[in-house]
């Protein structure tokens, strides 16, 4: 278990003590909601949290299905950054659809009509408008260089959680992820 002390970092089942908080989950039932409740939570628990509060609540689940996991995976840690990005592109391809970090009903709309041709290519390109988010972000905040490229200079985390949800062809390469990396020092 995490140090009582720093309950800030408490988690269990991917379920940060900040969002048992939020949802007022006080499992031990003492009036507080702290790094025992995170403890008392189980899996079963974490897995209803996620898909009712990061899947159902925000929308995610009236997208297309090729988009679905890629959005889930970073709305987890970005919230409505997820649906920015998302929004962002759709108006890039053309869709007159406010970016407000909110997935109603125009966006849906707008991201089924964007799949029709090929929902691949929209996973796709919401991957590499997810990689360049990542990338944007560290080019801005140097502390955040360290979750986009490892200690040895090669690709982070967010870059490599990013390409996951991406057709090979267009994961960077070794080559690439430098080339853009360098200004970095």
């Amino acid at each position: 278990m995490n140090d009582p002390d720093d309950p800030g970092g408490a988690t269990k089942h991917g379920v940060t003590i900040h969002t048992m908080r939020r949802l007022g989950l006080d499992l031990t039932g003492d009036g507080r909601v702290d790094v025992d409740d995170v403890g008392a939570l189980s899996r079963e628990q974490a897995i209803d949290i996620f898909v009712e509060h990061y899947f159902v609540a925000p929308g995610i689940s009236r997208l297309p299905n090729a988009l679905q996991a890629s959005v889930f995976d970073i709305y987890v840690n970005a919230g409505g950054n997820a649906a920015k990005i998302l929004q962002r592109l759709l108006r890039q391809m053309g869709f007159g659809i406010a970016v407000d970090g909110a997935i109603g009903p125009q966006t849906v709309s707008a991201a089924q009509n964007a799949a029709r041709p090929d929902p691949v290519a929209l996973r796709d390109a919401y991957g590499v408008a997810r990689r360049n988010y990542y990338f944007a972000l560290a080019d801005a905040r140097p502390a955040s260089r360290k979750y986009a490229r490892t200690r040895a200079g090669d690709k982070g985390g967010w870059i490599r959680w990013a390409e996951e949800f991406l057709s090979p062809r267009y994961h960077l390469t070794d080559a690439a992820f430098q080339a853009r990396v360098a200004k970095w020092g």
